[in-house]
């Protein structure tokens, strides 16, 4: 059997999954997965996830019909379940009947996943750890990612590697699971195909894409990294717990424990609640990503990158991105028959 042959069959489960010709799930990046980088995604056969981040449910219903206006083929919405407006947003992606809803940023509230699946979407959350996917597949999720320490954006504490070994042998046959965190060539996709993964998740990777509206400079910037450069933040006090971030280093990670410190005060002086205190640090991080994405202040703004941007080399289209990791998967397995 070719590699290519097998590649398509490791992969059936997953893309049957998500409606796509391939089992790609492009990570949710704030102020990158938007309608342009989704559309090209879900064109490019693979399956695109529209970033809610903090929008309003305005924005977020504007942004999914903008995206239907672009592609035809399915795609997904990724929400933060810390949203004070959670709610309304799944009101509006079962508006537009939206088939997939990622759920990020921490367990879902209570009654999140049955309100999804009553729409008749597919519910996908995220499990750092083998005892909470367990808990996951019992609340009713469709299916989880994992996703290890390597990727760009809120990281939990265990490697790529480490959760597919733990992970993917116990509980494979009960759901899909896709695989996320420092993957950037078609060789690691085979491997977690081959250990039972449904498919993977990439984030960092399309950055660059030519769809990607990211500004010059901020494309710049990924295309000189290397892996060493994309690091994790550091949590100042331990009166307020916040997700550790991995992100290129510059003046940012100064200016984001200035922000720990001043939040932890007002924390301390009782003059916001822990969930107030946290909503603070994830509106922080908005503004000071938009500042790099957008603004393309990638000295004060948020450059978040996982380990896997020292693979990323030169701007490129969405499907010669998609088309070489399928080549370089089905080559990985056709040197392993051999």
């Amino acid at each position: 059997m070719s590699g290519s042959v097998q590649l398509e069959k490791l992969m059936a489960r997953g893309a049957a999954f998500f409606g796509s010709e391939v089992a790609i799930l492009a990570g949710a990046m704030s102020w990158v997965s938007e309608r342009n980088l989704v559309a090209a995604t879900s064109n490019a056969g693979a399956f695109g996830v529209i970033a809610c981040g903090a929008m309003t449910t305005a924005l977020l219903d504007a942004e999914i019909a903008a995206t239907k206006a672009l592609t035809d083929k399915p795609f997904g919405v990724n929400l933060i379940t810390m949203h004070p407006d959670i709610d309304a947003l799944i009101d509006v992606c079962a508006k537009h009947q939206v088939g997939h809803v990622v759920l990020a940023g921490g367990l879902p509230p209570g009654g999140a996943i049955e309100k999804i699946k009553a729409s008749g979407a597919k519910v996908i959350c995220f499990a750092p750890a083998l005892s909470l996917a367990r808990k996951l597949i019992r609340s009713g999720v469709d299916a989880l990612v994992i996703e290890g320490m390597e990727a760009g954006g809120h990281i939990g504490p265990v490697s790529t590697s480490v959760l597919a070994q733990e992970i993917l042998p116990s509980l494979a046959d009960q759901l899909p699971i896709f695989v996320a965190g420092g993957i950037g060539r078609g060789e690691a996709i085979a491997g977690y195909l081959e250990m039972g993964a449904a498919g993977v998740q990439l984030g960092t990777r399309f950055v660059c894409a030519t769809e990607s509206i990211a500004h010059p400079n901020f494309k710049k910037a990924f295309i000189r990294a290397s892996a060493r450069d994309a690091i994790a933040s550091v949590q100042i006090d331990p009166r307020l717990p916040v997700i550790p971030v991995r992100a290129l280093k510059n003046a940012s990670s100064e200016l984001f424990s200035a922000k720990q410190r001043e939040v932890a005060q007002l924390l301390d002086e009782g003059k916001v609640a822990m969930l107030e205190a946290q909503l603070q640090i994830e509106h922080y991080w908005a503004g000071a990503l938009r500042r790099a994405v957008i603004d393309g202040d990638t000295e004060n703004g948020s450059m978040m990158a996982g380990q896997s941007v020292g693979m990323v080399t030169k701007e490129e289209p969405l499907a010669d991105i998609i088309a070489l990791l399928m080549d370089e998967a089905a080559q990985a397995l056709d040197r392993r028959a051999a």
